[in-house]
């Protein structure tokens, strides 16, 4: 079981550390894409515009280096033909520049002046129908994607051709991109000039390196992504693995509260017979600390009547259940109701063995008190029923043998003959009286009564006998008053010095004390002796109704103390060992709402 209650608690912790709930997962994906899909489409975007912002910086650059060379060779020689010859080759040579496909100079009308391909020169550029009226004019340079005439894609940068200075007047602004100065007017402020520019530029190098970082800013998109992904997982997941162990925490804190706690005795068994758990009762009641016998063997620790009684647990899993006489380490015995089973894992296999015992002494204890209670009672009805048949013949016997005593006066024999039966009759009388009273219900007239007043009117009565016997006598009396009926204590009291009386026939010390106990819950009378002491097989049967080893006794005296006690809601008990004399204790509760119960008793009879 014990080790059931653990696998379980694995598998609880591997499901709350992989469970994590799918509504967390859905929003992750809800909240997390659209936030790498808006990044990567910006910027790609942005990835774009600094492309064509790149290529029309090199279209304008293109042209204002083309128009530098026209001003710089053809100064003052637009419309002749040396100057086209010049503006041609200058065109050309421009155009062996890399990524230039072509470059192309038209009229307004679209007529192509002058081209990167002499045998367009002439042709009818139809693009420039699509364009706006004021391109001429423009002296800030315009873009547009098109398709040359092989299918190729072209960045084409155009602007109005101003190959004249005297025809414009530039004002310098602000820096523009890459550093270049840019025209802060867009328009000529004098007529324009002979037509338009065109750079075609190849756009495949730029394209094929925009795809590139396109691919590599999606597959960082979705590296981003899945790490997102994986950080609030693990948030989760963490979270997760705090409250699964928070509540395993509690759970096993309280599992073992429990174990150590429980008023059963538990010793676990691991695979090898070596000792898991070892709660805090089976401490108490082997008398071995737990410290000592976690990890150890069990054949080391335990008594070998635990250890015979793990090895015979059955391998079906059935508990075995046996009560044992198991010895202690200090000495002695300890009666036990053990059982003992197999534990299996989840997966069926073996993982150790479970013992569980329980101590007997107080179940034997009040199953003695029991049959005990039931004798009595017998007794007690028997004794009602006899002392009624015997009473009435034995008052007929004592009269008869009152008047042959005094009729035979005179005949010394005859008198004496029946002045022994008068006191034989008086004696059985003497003797149903006590069993009467022990038969009937008890009933106590309690008072606030100073022990001292009990003790001394005891001690006063044996004073005499005491000093014939040569016993001296040693008392110690707490004077405070306590809750009790004072004749049957005195009762109590009496029988239990003379009892300690004849056990010193031959002189001795009798010591009498009255105290109240540490706890403060009940009041202690004991009455020790050095006599002849009683035997051990004896001590149990003490209190029993006509039990004597004395010939003369009648076996009722301790039987009447022990009744007496019992009503008083208090115990009686006694010690003794054979030829150093015998000790009994009385204890009485202080309140008498609360018998006496004490768990510190040697012998409880």
């Amino acid at each position: 079981m014990l080790f059931r209650r653990q696998g379980n608690m694995q598998k609880g912790r591997t499901r709350a550390l992989l469970g994590v709930p799918p509504w967390i997962l859905v929003g992750a994906v809800l909240i997390l894409t659209p936030i790498f899909m808006f990044w990567a489409a910006e910027n790609i975007r942005r990835q774009q515009e600094m492309t064509n912002l790149l290529l029309l910086e090199k279209g304008a650059a293109l042209i204002r280096s083309f128009e530098a060379g026209a001003r710089t060779g053809m100064m003052g020689m637009m419309g002749m033909e040396g100057s086209s010859f010049k503006l041609q080759r200058l065109l050309m040579e421009t155009a062996l520049q890399p990524d230039i496909i072509y470059l192309m100079v038209t009229d307004q009308e679209g007529r192509i002046l002058a081209h990167s391909d002499q045998e367009r020169i002439g042709e009818a550029y139809d693009a420039v129908v699509d364009m706006d009226d004021d391109v001429p004019s423009r002296v800030n340079p315009l873009w547009r994607r098109i398709h040359g005439p092989d299918g190729t894609a072209v960045f084409e940068v155009f602007r109005g051709f101003f190959p004249h200075p005297s025809r414009f007047r530039r004002h310098r602004g602000e820096r523009g991109p890459m550093g270049r100065g840019v025209l802060t007017g867009n328009h000529l402020e004098e007529p324009p000039g002979p037509g338009i520019i065109f750079v075609g530029l190849d756009i495949g190098t730029f394209e094929q390196a925009r795809k590139e970082e396109a691919r590599h800013t999606v597959v960082m998109a979705v590296i981003l992504l899945l790490i997102g992904f994986a950080g609030l997982f693990s948030v989760f997941v963490v979270h997760a693995y705090r409250s699964a162990r928070t509540s395993l925490s509690r759970i096993q804190a309280f599992s073992d509260h429990v174990v150590q706690n429980m008023p059963m005795g538990l010793v676990a068994l691991e695979g090898e017979h070596r000792i898991a758990s070892f709660n805090r009762t089976a401490s108490t009641i082997l008398g071995i600390p737990g410290r000592k016998a976690l990890g150890r063997a069990a054949a080391e620790i335990l008594p070998r009547e635990l250890g015979t009684l793990l090895d015979a647990a059955p391998a079906n899993g059935h508990v075995l259940e046996q009560e044992i006489e198991c010895p202690l380490e200090g000495g002695g015995s300890v009666p036990l109701a053990a059982s003992v089973s197999n534990l299996k894992s989840p997966e069926g296999e073996s993982a150790g063995k479970l013992l569980l015992f329980r101590d007997m002494t107080e179940v034997r204890t009040l199953k003695k008190e029991v049959e005990r209670t039931r004798r009595l009672a017998a007794v007690g009805r028997l004794a009602a029923g006899v002392a009624h048949e015997i009473r009435n013949p034995l008052s007929s016997i004592k009269g008869f043998a009152t008047y042959f005593k005094e009729r035979y006066s005179d005949m010394e024999e005859d008198r004496r003959t029946a002045g022994i039966m008068i006191q034989e009759v008086d004696r059985l009388n003497r003797v149903i009286g006590q069993l009467l009273e022990f038969a009937r219900p008890m009933v106590l007239d309690r008072k606030p009564v100073s022990p001292g007043v009990i003790v001394g009117h005891a001690l006063k009565m044996i004073e005499a006998r005491a000093a014939g016997q040569g016993v001296g006598i040693e008392s110690r009396i707490h004077s405070e008053p306590l809750p009790m009926d004072a004749d049957r204590m005195a009762q109590v009291m009496l029988n239990l010095l003379l009892n300690s009386l004849e056990a010193m026939p031959d002189g001795g010390t009798l010591s009498v004390t009255v105290d109240i106990d540490d706890s403060n819950r009940y009041a202690r009378f004991t009455v020790r002796d050095t006599g002849k002491g009683i035997a051990s097989d004896d001590l149990t049967h003490v209190f029993d109704p006509y039990f004597t080893t004395k010939s003369s006794g009648t076996g009722l005296g301790l039987a009447v103390v022990h009744k007496i006690v019992e009503s008083h809601g208090g115990e009686v008990h006694v010690e003794s060992e054979k030829g150093k004399g015998t000790t009994f204790t009385v204890l009485l509760p202080l309140d008498p709402k609360e018998p006496t119960q004490r768990t510190d008793r040697k012998e409880r009879t």
